[in-house]
């Protein structure tokens, strides 16, 4: 059995951006149960799911939310992914009921403007060892 037959959810964000990775060590923290696994949407899983569901890495360069067979991009990933936080976060997920153009104009307004504002990155994290076991491709 490979390695992605195994993980059920799986979050792919952008392994060089700042706010991505801030992001992805605060759903770590965060998470309720600690089940999510990540990888970069540059790693070999990354690409592989992008093509695997069609999506075009020129025009998904955040995240995106893998769920069973189900993939969720922009800003319904990001909704998905509060639900699975602990505390008040998973009010956010109201949000579902604005339309997806109203939600991923905001969305896009970030993710276009996430290196001006944070930053990038030359390398990636280096996690503690429970945090790499959470980690695909690393």
């Amino acid at each position: 059995m490979n390695k992605q037959s195994e993980i059920n959810e799986l979050v792919l964000f952008d392994g060089v951006c700042n706010f991505c990775d801030s992001s992805v060590q605060f759903v770590i923290r965060k998470e309720r149960k600690p089940t999510l696994k990540f990888a970069s949407l540059q790693s070999p899983t990354g690409q592989n799911l992008l093509k695997k569901f069609n999506l075009n890495p020129v025009e998904i360069d955040s995240v995106v939310f893998v769920s069973g067979e189900k993939v969720y991009i922009k800003s319904t990933a990001a909704l998905h992914l509060v639900k699975r936080l602990k505390g008040l976060y998973p009010l956010l997920f109201g949000f579902i009921i604005v339309p997806p153009f109203i939600r991923n104009a905001v969305y896009d307004w970030i993710a276009r403007n996430r290196y001006k504002w944070y930053g990038k990155k030359d390398s990636c994290m280096i996690p503690t060892p429970e945090i790499r076991a959470r980690f695909v491709d690393l």
